[in-house]
């Protein structure tokens, strides 16, 4: 199954560089659902014991968290696609529409693949390697529109996540030079190989190492004051591709930061790197929820809502509760249906209106179904019950507590609070007040059902994950935040 997650979406992206149109809409949909498929597959053994493969693929109960956010926004955004690609640049009978649909679906499939395989990696430098491929192919992705606004977004964000990611290498270095102080020169910087000589690695270069990390691998995930590319990219996206730059590739890149994270708490202690975790996470989730209160592009609103989540997870991550580490790994579920439903919702409203500017546009009249399920992804992102986010947060806020972070817990508490008025004022600006403007002329209706179909799964998922998980992922997520918290 390991190998399968690996080749299943390189073949579907080798189809679509040749095949028709509907062929590739097809392959690629069958693909997204065959791999999340095989995740959920993959979910009680993980559970249980880590999965190792070959000498380099190694999947534990975190990997597995992060293997199923990805997996599920790739089979969403595969079968949004299949109504995305009928309208506008991607409608059939458009000039260059074949390029574009050949391109579109080789720079998706090549993207899951890519976020799939690196909480697959067993050691450091792999796991750097594959962030690495996701910068190239998601940068190619955001310029594909060929509009002077996405290719200024596509270049800022390549250079801003290359400096990043040349810091994230040179924490792998350091990583590499610690190791070998106890492990001899040839070891691979695996994982398991670190945490177990975790005290005698030298303190000062693991100290450096998971500072460096934080900048480098934070930048990518979207951390202040290295977060300056995420709105310009996720508003130029197609939109596909900003619910899986949202949902799943700041999730990969927090990833690499949890590694090494386990890492430095084996040879530090935990306190110098919840510290560091703690003064990115602040500094993040102010600056956001600041920001949400003034935005008027409605792309941009939902970037500035993945800074503010990044910044709930790296806070959640400092407390070292386990209960709050539980909390962290759900809210990374939680935040991947939730800003997916929210990004395919936007989409929907954008392509209707052809505008992203947030105006009245009376959404709830306009789109029967895609008006109501967008305003549930904005509760569900303001951490409203019954949804994922408002369990999530609970429990980071709870286990925060109980390990003497009420400080920290009280400014999340009020930030997050500030971000519910940001979100609150958008969707109630577009979803219900009178339609303006030439949204008064628009006909009531949807572009297209399979533009409605994923998100109403994300609803459904959501709700789940804040109601009842289930009994294998409850029990995946508690073995997870044992490994963090180093009791497993």
């Amino acid at each position: 199954m390991l190998v399968l997650l690996l080749t299943v979406p390189v073949a579907a992206a080798l189809v679509s560089l040749r095949a028709p149109a509907a062929a590739a809409k097809a392959v690629t949909a069958a693909s997204g659902v065959t791999c999340f498929g095989l995740v959920l597959a993959l979910v009680p053994e993980a559970g249980h014991r880590p999965l190792e493969y070959l000498s380099f693929l190694r999947v534990d109960a975190v990997s597995a968290v992060f293997l199923l956010a990805t997996g599920f926004l790739y089979a969403a955004v595969a079968v949004y696609s299949v109504g995305y690609l009928g309208h506008g640049r991607g409608e059939e009978g458009h000039a260059g529409f074949a390029r574009y649909c050949r391109r579109y679906y080789l720079g998706l499939n090549l993207f899951c693949w890519s976020m799939l395989a690196a909480p697959m990696m067993g050691n450091l430098a792999l796991l750097w390697i594959a962030v690495e491929v996701t910068t190239v192919i998601s940068a190619l992705l955001v310029a594909i529109e060929d509009t002077d606004g996405a290719a200024e977004a596509a270049w800022k964000y390549l250079l801003i996540a290359s400096a990043g990611l040349s810091l994230a290498l040179l924490a792998t270095i350091f990583a590499y030079y610690a190791g070998s102080q106890a492990l001899g020169e040839h070891y691979d910087l695996s994982f398991a190989g670190l945490l177990h000589a975790g005290s005698r690695l030298p303190q000062d270069p693991v100290r450096l190492a998971f500072v460096l990390a934080v900048l480098g691998f934070g930048t990518k995930m979207g951390l202040f004051p290295v977060h300056t590319w995420l709105p310009d990219a996720h508003s130029e996206a197609p939109t596909p591709v900003s619910a899986l730059l949202s949902g799943s590739l700041l999730a990969v890149s927090f990833y690499a930061v949890i590694r090494y994270f386990q890492v430095a708490s084996a040879a530090l202690g935990p306190r110098f790197p919840r510290d560091v975790l703690l003064a990115f996470g602040v500094a993040s989730l102010l600056l956001a929820a600041l920001y949400l209160i003034e935005q008027r592009d409605l792309k941009r609103l939902l970037a500035y809502s993945s800074v503010e989540h990044m910044g709930i997870l790296a806070i959640g991550l400092s407390f070292g509760a386990p209960l709050a580490l539980a909390g962290v790994l759900l809210h990374v579920l939680a935040h991947a249906a939730a800003k997916g439903n929210a990004f395919m919702g936007a989409g929907v409203l954008v392509r209707k209106l052809g505008s992203k500017r947030i105006a009245p546009a009376g959404g709830l009249d306009l789109l029967p179904w895609s008006g109501p399920l967008f305003l549930l992804a904005i509760f569900a992102l303001s951490a409203l019950p019954p949804f994922g986010i408002f369990r999530s947060e609970f429990e980071i806020v709870a286990g925060g507590l109980s390990a003497g972070g009420s400080v920290a817990a009280a400014v999340l508490i009020v930030a997050v609070t500030v971000a519910f008025f940001g979100l609150s004022a958008a969707a109630n600006r577009m979803l219900l007040a009178p339609r303006e403007g030439p949204a008064r002329a628009l006909a009531r209706g949807e572009p297209s059902a399979w533009m409605v179909a994923p998100v109403a799964a994300g609803v459904i998922a959501l709700a789940v994950l804040g109601v009842h998980p289930p009994a294998e992922l409850t029990h995946l997520l508690g073995q997870a935040a044992a490994q963090l918290s180093g009791a497993a």
